[in-house]
């Protein structure tokens, strides 16, 4: 079997108003992705999706289909498309780095395998260890407090067990906010937030000594991109479990958060690392070295997500039941781009045991999202 054609589709999705998503990196109220459509001379066709984010992974979807259309095609058409690591070593010749664009073409491979042989990816992964129905926690934007408590008592009547709060905006009002919502949720309720970089180390270590009374369940990269020293810092300065996301894109950076002892979870999903293969290095990776992993998210469509879901059911070091994980992202869209969209009712996320990812996208839709 042969990849004979490739076709990009950049999309523009609104996100619904009451899940917009407010960071330390800005507002999150509409997401432009790129879908991905591989054709191959047997008839069978795979689908990807690059959940790409300028501010984020510094990839935008008029990039990523350029990279897609005019460097990657020409290395991969007449490839065998079940062939992963000869695909990811095509690509990663072709390009450095941007993980989205490769994670997109790289889970449509995954899609067509499955397809020719009948078997859904977890199957190809070495089959579950899991159930196929996963609970997630609710990733919930650094909104003034008053709108944050009522929002927060909103999904504990939902059925989450687990808050996200994001910070790292403004220290005070990060610690007003995460106050009001534990406030609002009472003890019970597991509480987490995420910074994504946007706290100095310093600021940090003060701002989770001041939550102590809100029984932190786990801090998510509170430091900046790179620096791993501040990373380990709050570790060993703190003493709420440390997860690392926005530090760790590739194997080598998952080294160098176990060399430098930075973390007690690491955020892993396909998009992120260029792929499913690549993410399951580094979870079996973190396996061997005693630190947890759990699934991470950019507010992924329907594709990505069952490519998530597939990776969760499949691996072990996923310990999503300690340390619940973001994947709810397709829920938090007002289209839904595929004909038989992924179950999300509340926090569980349901895969089913269809072959491949188990997605059938709606073309049609997708070209009548387009934002070219």
């Amino acid at each position: 079997m042969k990849i004979t054609h490739i076709e990009t589709y950049p999309v523009e999705i609104p996100i619904k108003p009451e899940r917009r998503m407010i960071s330390s990196l800005g507002q999150h109220t509409v997401s432009r992705y790129l879908l991905v459509r591989l054709l191959t001379d047997a008839g069978i066709e795979g689908a990807g999706e690059a959940t790409v984010s300028a501010r984020w992974s510094g990839e935008t979807v008029w990039g990523a289909r350029a990279l897609v259309d005019r460097v990657f095609a020409k290395h991969l058409v007449g490839c065998d498309p079940a062939d992963v690591v000869e695909i990811d070593r095509r690509m990663d010749a072709a390009c450095a780095h941007n993980w989205f664009a490769k994670s997109a073409i790289e889970m449509a491979c995954w899609d067509i395998r499955g397809k020719a042989e009948g078997k859904p990816i977890y199957e190809l992964l070495g089959g579950a260890v899991r159930p196929l129905a996963v609970c997630s926690r609710y990733s919930m934007g650094a909104y003034e407090p008053a709108h944050a408590a009522a929002r927060a008592t909103e999904l504990v009547a939902a059925g989450f067990t687990t808050i996200k709060v994001k910070v790292g905006r403004d220290a005070a009002a990060d610690v007003e906010r995460v106050r009001a919502v534990r406030a609002a949720i009472g003890p019970k309720i597991a509480l987490t937030i995420d910074a994504n970089c946007g706290w100095d180390v310093d600021t940090a270590i003060r701002a989770i000594r001041k939550l102590a009374d809100c029984h932190l369940a786990l801090v998510e990269q509170p430091t900046p991109d790179g620096d791993y020293a501040a990373l380990a810092r709050v570790r060993r300065e703190t003493d709420v479990p440390v997860m690392a996301d926005d530090i760790c894109f590739n194997l080598v950076h998952a080294q160098e958060l176990v060399r430098n002892e930075c973390c007690d979870v690491i955020s892993v999903y396909p998009g992120k690392h260029g792929g499913i293969r690549k993410a399951r290095e580094i979870i079996d990776f973190a396996a061997a070295h005693g630190v947890a992993c759990s699934i991470g998210s950019n507010l992924e469509l329907d594709v990505a997500t069952a490519a998530m879901a597939h990776l969760v059911v499949a691996s072990p070091n996923m310990q999503v039941e300690k340390h619940p994980g973001d994947m709810l992202g397709a829920d938090y869209h007002e289209v839904r781009i595929a004909r038989n969209p992924i179950s999300i009712a509340g926090p569980i996320t349901t895969i089913t045991p269809r072959a491949g990812l188990g997605v059938e996208v709606d073309w049609q839709l997708v070209k009548e999202c387009r934002c070219d």
